[in-house]
């Protein structure tokens, strides 16, 4: 990662992905950014916290979606006509389709449903465009992201 230019911003997007937190802080000196409500999962790290959105810079922004857990979110980043990286608040199934997916360890469904809602009223075809999910990539077959986005989650929304 330092011969790409280092870290400097480490974006937390739910509490299953806190495991190399610190060792990648106290490598990089990167700060890491996490929603307010699993901050407490992090103590004596240097933490920037966010309740409903965080910017970044002008180009990239997280979002609060709860859901998956009470404080995950998504990291949106406008270029190449929008890309939201979801963490594992949206994932492939194994047919490939992008769906909210209900586990065990899902903390809340409804509010997980009401903010793939939110998503679909901020964005649009046009700003949204990409979906890069923070699990199940396999069932991508090769892919790695999933195109025609907002397509993906209005259909998503559909089969819940």
């Amino acid at each position: 990662m330092r011969e790409q230019g280092g870290v400097s911003s480490l974006v937390i997007t739910h509490r299953g992905g806190i495991g190399k937190a610190k060792e990648i802080q106290e490598s990089m000196g990167c700060q890491v950014l996490i929603q307010e409500q699993e901050a407490y999962l992090l103590p004596g790290l240097d933490l920037v916290t966010f309740h409903q959105e965080l910017t970044i810079n002008p180009y990239c922004y997280v979002i609060w979606t709860p859901g998956h857990s009470p404080g995950s979110s998504c990291l949106y980043y406008t270029g190449a006509g929008g890309v939201l990286f979801s963490g594992r608040h949206l994932l492939p199934s194994k047919q490939g389709e992008l769906l909210p997916l209900r586990t065990p360890k899902t903390f809340h469904w409804p509010r997980q449903i009401r903010s793939l809602q939110s998503l679909l009223e901020r964005f649009t075809p046009e700003t949204l465009q990409f979906i890069c999910p923070g699990a199940n990539t396999g069932f991508l077959r090769g892919k790695g992201v999933i195109d025609q986005a907002y397509q993906h989650l209005s259909a998503s929304l559909g089969e819940v």
